[in-house]
C-alpha cells in the first residue's frame, strides 16, 4: 500500500467530521493529516502499511483517546506554558546533537511543519502531566516491595541484559462478556500462529494491536528486565532473540511479545561534591539587583581574606546551612536545582562563583572537594524503586485509558471506514 493511496483518499473527507468526542470533534482533515504522518513514518521504518480501513481506524482511535485525555487535562486545570514546550524542544534538539535553530531547520527540510511539531509536543506534555496526576500520584512503592523485587526478580546478570521488545495487545473491555473474552483469546492464539509462521511483527502490530505503541509497530524499545512490566518479566527471561511469546492475559487484554534483539552491559560510579554557599533571598524590600550586589561585596571580602564560614553565618538566608558556615556537605549529582548544579560543576576547587540566581534567590557558591564514589548499591535500590513505580504506572495506564474510552460519549462518523 503506497502513501499516495492515502493522499488520494484525503479529498473525500477534508470537510467532514470523523468523530464527535464528548463536546468536541475530530475533523476529517485532522484524521487525514495524521494518517499521512503515520503512513510516512511506517514507510520510513520499512513497515508494510495495512489496509486503508485498518490504518484509518487505528489512527482515529488514537486521536479519540488523545482528545479525551486533553479534555480531562483542561478540566482538572493542567496548564502547559510556552516555556515548558520550548524547554522540551531544546532538549529534543540536544538529544539530536543540534542547536535549536538547526533542529528547526532540519524539521522543515524533512517536510515537517515546526508549528505542528511544537503543538504535538505541547499535547504530549499535557497528557504526561495528566497521567502523572491521575495514575502516578496515587501509586506508592514500599521499601519491602523494593527489597523483594531485588531479591526475587533481579540478579546482577539479569540487570546487564537488554532486550529490544515488540508488543501486541488485543484489548478486552472491563465490561466484556465471557464470549467476547474467549473470542479475543482465540484471536491472540491465531496472531501468535501467524507470527511464528513468518508474518511481519511490526505490520501485524499496526494492523491488530490496541496497545499504545501499535502505530510504532509495537516497538517498546531497548529495556533491561527492570524496565519491563512485571507481568512480562518471567516470560521475557525465557525467550531468546526471535521468539514469540504465548498470549499473556492481563486485565487489559491479551499481550504478545517478541524479542527482536538482545544486548548486555553495567556499573555505576558518581562524582560527589563538597560544596558551600551563601544565599540572599529577594522580596518586596530586597531586589534582584541589590541581592546580586550584596553577594559581589561578600565575594570581594572573601578575596581579601575574610572567612567564608563567618560571612555565611552572618548573611546567608539558608538557615539550615548558615549555622554550619554555609556548608551543604557532600552532594550527589541531581540533588540540587539545575542552575545551582551547573554553576557548581563548572567551578574549580576553592573557586568562588559569580552570583547565581535560582528560584530560591541569589547564591555565592564555593566547591571545597570532589570525590568519586561507587554508588552501585544505592543506584540499584533507587533504580529498582523507580522501576517498580514505572511498572505500576504502565500496568495501570492501559486500564485507565480503556475506562476513559468506555465511559466517554464517542460518535464515530467515518463513513466506509466506520470503526464501530
Amino acid at each position: 500500500m503506497s502513501l499516495a493511496s492515502f493522499t488520494v483518499l484525503a479529498a473525500d473527507y477534508l470537510d467532514g467530521i470523523a468523530a464527535i468526542v464528548e463536546d468536541d470533534i475530530i475533523l476529517d482533515s485532522e484524521l487525514v493529516s495524521e494518517v499521512r504522518n503515520v503512513a510516512q513514518r511506517l514507510q520510513t521504518n520499512k513497515v508494510q502499511l495495512p489496509t486503508k480501513q485498518v490504518l484509518y481506524e487505528q489512527v482515529l482511535e488514537r486521536l479519540i483517546v488523545d482528545k479525551l485525555q486533553l479534555q480531562l487535562a483542561k478540566k482538572v486545570g493542567i496548564n502547559v506554558t510556552d516555556e515548558n514546550v520550548n524547554a522540551s524542544l531544546r532538549n529534543i534538539a540536544r538529544q539530536n546533537k543540534l542547536d535549536f535553530a538547526s533542529f528547526k531547520a532540519e524539521l522543515i527540510k524533512e517536510g515537517l511543519s515546526f508549528e505542528d511539531f511544537k503543538a504535538n509536543v505541547h499535547k504530549e506534555i499535557m497528557i504526561n502531566q495528566l497521567r502523572n496526576r491521575e495514575i502516578g500520584g496515587r501509586l506508592r512503592v514500599s521499601k519491602q516491595e523494593v527489597e523483594h523485587f531485588l531479591e526475587t526478580q533481579m540478579s546482577r546478570e539479569d540487570l546487564t541484559v537488554q532486550y529490544l521488545l515488540g508488543h501486541i495487545l488485543l484489548g478486552v473491555s472491563e465490561s466484556a462478556s465471557a464470549a467476547e473474552i474467549q473470542e479475543q483469546q482465540q484471536k491472540a492464539v491465531e496472531v501468535v500462529t501467524k507470527l511464528r509462521a513468518g508474518n511481519d511483527f511490526k505490520q501485524m502490530a499496526v494492523s491488530v494491536s490496541t496497545g499504545a505503541n501499535a502505530l510504532q509497530g509495537g516497538d517498546l524499545g531497548w529495556r533491561t528486565l527492570d524496565k519491563v512490566p512485571s507481568l512480562f518479566v518471567d516470560v521475557v527471561k525465557t525467550l531468546v532473540t526471535g521468539d514469540i511469546s504465548e498470549p499473556i492475559r492481563s486485565p487489559s487484554g491479551f499481550h504478545i511479545l517478541k524479542v527482536m534483539e538482545t544486548n548486555g552491559v553495567k556499573s555505576h560510579v558518581i562524582t560527589e561534591t563538597h560544596v558551600r554557599h551563601i544565599l540572599i533571598k529577594t522580596n518586596e524590600i530586597v531586589s534582584d539587583e541589590e541581592a546580586r550586589q550584596r553577594l559581589e561585596a561578600i565575594a570581594a571580602r572573601i578575596e581579601e581574606g575574610d572567612d567564608f564560614s563567618d560571612l555565611a553565618k552572618a548573611n546567608s538566608a539558608d538557615t539550615g546551612s548558615a549555622i554550619k558556615g554555609g556548608d551543604l556537605s557532600w552532594v550527589m549529582p541531581g540533588l540540587l536545582v539545575p542552575k545551582f548544579e551547573q554553576a557548581m560543576t563548572a567551578l574549580a576547587l576553592n573557586e568562588l562563583s559569580p552570583p547565581i540566581q535560582t528560584q530560591f534567590g541569589w547564591h555565592l557558591i564555593q566547591v571545597l572537594e570532589r570525590r568519586s564514589k561507587d554508588n552501585s548499591k544505592e543506584h540499584k535500590y533507587n533504580e529498582a524503586r523507580d522501576v517498580l513505580r514505572q511498572q505500576k504506572i504502565e500496568e495501570q495506564t492501559e486500564l485507565w485509558l480503556r475506562r476513559l474510552r468506555d465511559e466517554a460519549y464517542v460518535d464515530v462518523r467515518l463513513g466506509v471506514f466506520n470503526a464501530s
